[in-house]
């Protein structure tokens, strides 16, 4: 640590960062645009000016740029210097130039890192009278907006969406003072993380479309902190709601997991919650419709099913750990079903197992970031876990840090260092059945069956530790490529190994743990991650139950009376022959969701359940953090969460010991003592007894505007606002608010001078490090078992010449169930294909086939993408659930052109 005197005063500094952290660390109002703690220096914009003297004896100094500008022991600078301050009133007059006057109606208003500065600076009026330069705006797709006369040419947008996440399709067009931002033609923004320039843009050049279009100012918008379901990454959230509708989602920082980045299927993927067709009351089925009844005719009635056989009920890794057990307690641990059909089911019980068994590290993302090799087996996590995808990117930059310090070049310096790391050799190594969005970036690809790449794995695990098993036969190539990534791990410090369930393969996952255990053996400081489907997937495994095959059993044997499926579609878990044979085995079918799923229009019963923005409860991420999301949205009755109606259903069919509780904090507690894997869920976050200086926190800005004007055409006299009892929350202004509260508990980012998201800092123990309240979340895997060796190796592939081996390609859009249902994303989905290597006799790309998949006939169009190996065909996982639980043998029926 190092000493510095800003304008006098003492403060404690870093000597690996440059004097904009130090100041903004040590809580001086140093403006800014450009810098962004994620993006690091590159003094395009000149705001951070301050001047720095020499020593005590300096009297004069000079304008230096603080973020361009590294901290040294004894450093003497002013940001209050005259001159100083002159020189930045100057940078934002001229930036200012063009800028339009619509901050009254631009989307930024108020929550603005312009507006900001500017205040900041002082500048407060306009001497320039000449014309001011004009841009016409892009359509870029349905996520953002494009207002390029906002623009003040920071470069931030570019810089993110090019170096940082990798796109190609946005640009800086034109120079000096007449820069352009955005694509060569109109269209939809390409990355998967083009949502997050809404934030990353100080102005608002750049802001989120379906926002706009049910548009409220931040300071009358109430925050929650949340959980994104969309993936098993488990980023952290804020929900934004108004009005009884949740309005928009924004990042919120976590240090170990998103940092500062949100995927767009996170950030847009909420319009679920708002659909019309969305069950919002109790509907009970009568002469063959669904007819709705109130809540106390529901709870009779499932009375009267329950009495006719036992309760068995399925849960679902979509769902809270709450709402599992809720439906756990009501029908017994041996009556109650994760809802995965086998093997998804084993092999996502298989995962906790294996990173309790192994002994390499599980990492978190920010961990992942920090390695200097990695091998991505079989798994395409830039689809599967996007945010994680783009980890593994960081890890380029991360190459180019030896280059950087040996030239003395600070690593924040972002331009240089990116310069200097140019011949840095790439750490990715990946190996899949099919291209992903890493292979450019990566220094060996190669595709293979799944098989294949588990036999890959296997040989280099043994050619890294002679005692693990070696795989048989393999092909000259193969020896030669398992060598050579064996001794790239090998050579590795701290070395990491990605797979997951994308193929349903064992031996995938095997391979891995036997290739993080070999390295470890080896002396190297080893990481794995096991990438699990859902949000919950890893909640479920520890939590543990019945597969679906089970249940099935059951049914054929008549020992269900009233199957309760809680937030499941079966219809994307069993092929249609298997859920028919289920469901016509099954006296009564009482479903409990917050969406129209085809299984809930068969259900007997239908109990309409609150969805993310409206419930609390605790999810499980892929590395086994569990992380409490918390309600931005009181729901009103009949509308419930999925645990309470759970609770009153067992209360009304007079189960033995059914539940008496009244708050989430109470499920919490008994599923501790219940299921002992899941005891440490209880510190994810604060109990609803929190209180910050004896009150509870406040869920809204200070400025938000009288609720009583909201309604005033019906009353103007005010009503008492609903409190939860599952929250610490008030749900107003009323309330405590400070930057150290709990990072588990923060609903929105603002401290005085500071609207915008940029307020962060002011949260950070230090810019880029945990809260000052400490992460949200607690981890739940720790390597408690001894390893050994996996030898369940499996046979090489053999291509058939008249059929192709299945196989799932999720899509980043249009796959995931919830997200799926979200306008935008629904606008961004591609039509389903089939896609093939090699096209048989006959069929042309484009044309139409027909094939039979578990029993069921399916025409989809050809694509042929010449990448995938021979006999080789990836079709969509909607159509994959049916029957990719293993890997199928398609054989192609005929085709039908267009």
């Amino acid at each position: 640590m190092a000493t510095i005197l800003i304008d006098g005063r003492a403060c404690p500094a870093r000597t690996d960062e440059n004097l904009l952290q130090a100041c903004l660390e040590a809580g001086a109002d140093l403006p800014y645009f450009c810098w962004h703690p994620e993006l690091g220096s590159v003094g395009a914009c000149r705001q951070c000016a301050v001047k720095q003297f020499s020593g005590p004896d300096d009297k004069t100094g000079r304008i230096v740029m603080a973020c361009m500008t590294p901290v040294t022991d004894g450093a003497i600078l002013s940001i209050d210097d005259p001159l100083a301050r002159e020189f930045r009133a100057g940078v934002v007059e001229w930036l200012m130039i063009n800028h339009p006057h619509d901050c009254p109606v631009c989307p930024e208003g108020g929550e603005c890192h312009l507006q900001d500065m500017t205040v900041m600076t002082g500048h407060a009026r306009r001497r320039y009278r000449f014309a001011k330069r004009t841009h016409r705006n892009q359509d870029l797709g349905p996520f953002i907006n494009h207002e390029m006369n906002r623009c003040i040419g920071c470069y931030r947008c570019v810089r993110f969406y090019r170096d940082y996440a990798g796109g190609e399709d946005l640009a800086a067009f034109g120079a000096h003072d007449d820069l352009y931002f955005g694509r060569y033609e109109d269209g939809a923004l390409e990355n998967a993380f083009s949502g997050n320039l809404v934030e990353i843009c100080p102005t608002g050049v750049f802001t989120d479309k379906p926002f706009s279009a049910v548009y409220s100012r931040k300071w009358d918008m109430r925050g929650a902190p949340s959980v994104c379901a969309h993936c098993a990454v488990g980023c952290n959230t804020i929900v934004n709601a108004r009005q009884g509708s949740v309005r928009r989602v924004l990042n919120r920082y976590h240090d170990a997991v998103n940092r500062y980045v949100l995927c767009d299927r996170g950030r847009f993927g909420h319009g679920f919650t708002t659909m019309s067709t969305r069950p919002r009351a109790p509907t009970m089925r009568q002469d063959g419709l669904p007819v709705p009844v109130s809540i106390a005719t529901a709870l009779d009635r499932f009375a009267a099913m329950a009495a006719d056989g036992p309760v068995v009920g399925i849960g679902s890794t979509r769902a809270s750990l709450e709402a599992n057990f809720a439906l756990r307690a009501l029908a017994g641990p041996a009556r109650f079903s994760t809802g995965l059909a086998q093997p998804e089911h084993d092999l996502t019980l298989l995962v906790p197992a294996l990173l309790r068994a192994t002994p390499a590290r599980n990492p978190s993302l920010h961990d992942m970031e920090a390695a200097d090799a990695v091998l991505v087996l079989g798994e395409d996590v830039c689809v599967t876990a996007p945010r994680l995808g783009l980890a593994l990117r960081q890890t380029l930059c991360r190459a180019a840090y030896p280059a950087a310090d040996a030239a003395k070049v600070p690593r924040w310096m972002d331009a240089a260092v990116r310069m200097l790391g140019t011949d840095a050799p790439s750490p990715l190594l990946v190996l899949t059945p099919a291209p992903t969005d890493l292979d450019p970036i990566a220094a060996t690809t190669h595709r293979a069956a799944p098989d294949d790449l588990a036999r890959l794995g296997f040989a280099i695990a043994h050619r890294i530790d002679g005692t693990a098993p070696d795989a048989p036969d393999l092909s000259e190539p193969e020896t030669r490529l398992a060598g050579s990534i064996a001794a790239t791990l090998r050579a590795a410090r701290r070395p990491l190994v990605v797979t997951g369930l994308h193929h349903a393969s064992a031996a995938l996952l095997h391979a891995a743990a036997n290739i993080a255990a070999a390295l470890h053996a080896a002396g190297t400081d080893p990481a794995l991650s096991l990438v699990v489907p859902d949000g919950n997937s890893m909640g479920m495994a520890l939590m543990g139950g019945l597969p679906l095959d089970a249940v099935r059993a059951m049914a054929r044997e008549g020992e269900i009376g009233t199957l309760v499926v809680m937030e499941n579609d079966l219809t994307r878990r069993l092929d249609a022959a298997a859920l028919d044979d289920l469901l016509s085995a099954v006296p009564h079918l009482v479903v409990i969701d917050h969406i129209a799923t085809p299984l809930a229009h068969r259900a007997d019963l239908l109990l309409p359940a609150t969805a993310f923005a409206e419930s609390g409860g605790t999810l499980v991420n892929t590395e086994g953090r569990a992380q409490r999301f918390l309600p931005a949205l009181a729901a009103e009755l009949p509308l419930q969460e999925s645990w309470r109606w759970l609770q009153q259903c067992a209360q009304a069919a007079g189960t033995a010991n059914a539940p008496d509780w009244t708050d989430l904090d109470q499920v919490i507690a008994a599923m501790a003592r219940e299921v002992p894997a899941l005891a440490g869920a209880a510190d994810a976050a604060p109990n609803a007894d929190y209180r910050l200086d004896g009150r509870r926190l406040r869920s809204e800005p200070s400025r938000i505007s009288g609720r009583t004007a909201v309604r005033a055409n019906i009353s103007v006299h005010d009503r008492p606002l609903p409190q939860s009892p599952d929250t610490p929350f008030s749900p107003s202004m009323e309330g405590a608010y400070a930057t150290a509260m709990p990072g588990a508990l923060i609903p929105f980012y603002q401290v005085p001078g500071w609207n915008s998201v940029q307020s962060l800092n002011r949260f950070q123990q230090e810019i880029g490090g945990p809260m000052r309240g400490g992460d949200a979340g607690t981890r739940l895997l720790d390597h408690d078992r001894p390893h050994d060796w996996h030898h369940d190796i499996p046979a090489p592939f053999t291509p058939a010449p008249d059929a192709f081996l299945l196989l799932p390609a999720p899509r980043l859009f249009g796959t995931e169930e919830l997200s799926t249902l979200s306008p935008p994303i629904a606008a961004r989905a591609t039509p389903a294909t089939l896609r093939l290597g090699t096209l048989p006799p006959g069929l042309q790309d484009g044309d139409t086939v027909r094939f039979t998949l578990a029993g069921e006939r399916i025409a989809l169009p050809i694509r042929h993408d010449p990448t995938l190996p021979p006999g080789i065909a990836l079709c969509p996982p909607h159509m994959a659930a049916r029957a990719f639980a293993t890997p199928v043998r398609i054989r192609l029926h005929g085709n039908d052109t267009p």
